[in-house]
C-alpha cells in the first residue's frame, strides 16, 4: 500500500467544536503532517469564516470535511480507535504515549481505516465516547500548566504519524503481523456490546436500572482482546443461542 493510501485511512476525528478557528487550525496542522482526513462531529459553526483563514493553505481539508452527527458515524468502518485523553479515569484504560500513538496509528492504517479523537476545547471526551476506543492518548505537557490548545495537540499527534511514516519508509518501524481474519469494526463492536448487555439483563446477570461498572469494565475487557470479525461472529452466535435457551 502505497503511502497516500495509507495516509487517506488515518481519520482526525473533532468533536463538538467550539470554536470554528480551531477547525481550521487543525486542518492546517493535518496537512502539514501529510494527513487529509477531517471529521467534524456536530461543530458548533461550521463552515465559517474563521475556520478558512485559520486553515490558509489547507483550505481543501476543510472543503472536504466529513462532518457527522455523532462520534459512532466519524468511527464507522474503523478498526482502530485512539481517544486523546488529558487525565486519569475512575477505570484506567490502556494508556499509549504520543510516539506510540503514531506508530500504532500508521501501522495499522496498512490494513483498515482508523480514527484518532479529540475532544471539546473546555471537557475533552465525554467517559462514553472513550470507552468506545481501544486505547487513550496522553500528550505529557507540563503539569503547572497542561491545558493545550485544540489546534496543537492535534499537530502534536499528527506529527507522530508523520514520523512513523518516515521510520517505515527507512524500515525502522516494525512490520504488524497477519492475521487471518480482519480486525472487527467499530461499529462491529457496538452492536456486539448492545447484544452482550441485552443477553446479560435477560440472564439477570445485569440489572440495567443499577448498571454499576459492568458494561464499562465488559468494554474494556473486549476492546483490549482486539477481536476480529470471525471472533465477534462466534461470541453474537453464542450469545443469541442463549437467549434462545432462557426463553424455552
Amino acid at each position: 500500500m502505497s503511502t497516500v493510501e495509507r495516509q487517506a485511512k488515518i481519520r482526525m476525528v473533532l468533536v463538538n467544536t467550539t470554536h470554528p478557528g480551531n477547525i481550521g487550525g487543525a486542518a492546517r496542522a493535518i496537512k502539514n503532517m501529510g494527513l487529509t482526513e477531517l471529521y467534524l462531529v456536530q461543530p458548533r459553526e461550521f463552515p465559517a469564516p474563521r475556520a478558512v483563514w485559520r486553515a490558509a493553505g489547507a483550505r481543501d481539508v476543510l472543503a472536504n470535511a466529513t462532518v457527522v452527527e455523532t462520534v459512532d458515524e466519524a468511527i464507522e468502518g474503523c478498526g482502530l480507535v485512539v481517544g486523546t485523553s488529558a487525565r486519569e479515569r475512575r477505570i484506567p484504560w490502556p494508556l499509549i504515549n504520543p510516539r506510540q500513538c503514531g506508530e500504532r496509528i500508521w501501522q495499522e492504517a496498512s490494513s483498515h481505516d482508523v480514527a484518532l479523537l479529540f475532544g471539546r476545547e473546555d471537557r475533552g471526551l465525554t467517559n462514553s465516547e472513550l470507552h468506545k476506543c481501544h486505547y487513550h492518548v496522553h500528550i505529557p505537557s507540563n503539569p503547572d500548566y497542561s491545558s493545550l490548545n485544540l489546534a496543537t495537540a492535534v499537530q502534536v499527534l499528527a506529527y507522530e504519524v508523520r514520523m512513523a511514516s518516515l521510520a517505515n519508509e527507512a524500515g525502522e518501524l516494525p512490520v504488524m503481523d497477519d492475521w487471518d481474519q480482519p480486525l472487527a469494526t467499530a461499529d462491529d463492536l457496538e452492536l456486539f456490546h448492545d447484544h452482550l448487555a441485552e443477553t446479560m439483563a435477560a440472564l439477570k446477570f445485569y440489572d440495567p436500572d443499577n448498571p454499576k461498572q459492568l458494561i464499562t469494565r465488559m468494554r474494556r475487557l473486549f476492546n483490549r482482546t482486539r477481536m476480529d470479525k470471525m471472533e465477534v461472529s462466534m461470541l453474537r452466535g453464542l450469545l443469541t443461542a442463549a437467549t434462545r435457551t432462557i426463553n424455552k
